[in-house]
């Protein structure tokens, strides 16, 4: 896949910085945060560290250059994001989550959405299943980090199905290495890209851009 930096356009060509198994949490980071969406990601953080999980925000790291390519660069290098709303977050809040959740679906990403009761999600996502803070709310979270992981299974699956389109075999077990980690997907995507036998296209072609996930 081709990444198209946000602010101006132009195809992106550098090395993304991946990390497997790691959500990238999108919620109000401003003080005061709300004691309920500190209650949520300490939750979400109980649940996840059970299951080798890392979490990072956008103020994980200071790049000291564009916000939003900085956010846009992070989601890029994640398996899963996760927003959490609440109804008393401010619509710029709101706005800023929904636009990340946006990027995420569309670069792939397995997303969620988390929302306190009572709170309305746009119109857009009215047909997105969500979970709700409330009774039952570990279970269901359970519930979906099993099928997050059943994700890097299928996606595992469907590239050794693909015959003939390396490209999209690649992109499939990048997928799956994301979500589980397991270095044997790397191994499988540098021989797929041995045998198509596209070694030598230059260092900034499509296919060398998108088997950098192997280094």
């Amino acid at each position: 896949m081709i990444y198209y930096r946000p602010t101006e356009g132009d195809a992106f060509t550098t090395k993304i910085d991946y990390k497997p198994r790691t959500c990238f949490l999108m919620t109000q980071l401003g003080k005061p945060t709300p004691p309920v969406i500190q209650e949520i990601r300490d939750a979400i953080a109980d649940i996840f560290s059970n299951h080798r999980i890392d979490i990072i925000d956008a103020n994980s790291v200071v790049s000291g250059k564009d916000f939003l390519i900085k956010i846009w660069r992070m989601l890029l290098g994640v398996p899963l994001g996760i927003g959490i709303i609440h109804k008393e977050m401010s619509q710029q809040t709101f706005a800023n989550i929904f636009y990340e959740i946006g990027m995420l679906q569309a670069y792939g990403k397995e997303n969620l959405v988390i929302k306190t009761v009572g709170t309305p999600v746009p119109s857009d996502f009215v047909r997105t299943e969500y979970i709700e803070f409330k009774s039952g709310f570990k279970d269901q979270m359970e519930k979906f980090v099993e099928s997050f992981f059943k994700q890097a299974e299928y996606y595992s699956s469907m590239a050794d199905q693909l015959e003939n389109n390396p490209l999209l075999s690649i992109d499939y077990l990048k997928r799956a290495y994301l979500i589980s980690g397991e270095s044997v997907l790397k191994d499988n995507a540098k021989q797929i890209f041995k045998e198509a036998k596209i070694a030598d296209r230059s260092k900034n072609s499509v296919e060398m851009l998108l088997v950098d996930f192997c280094n």
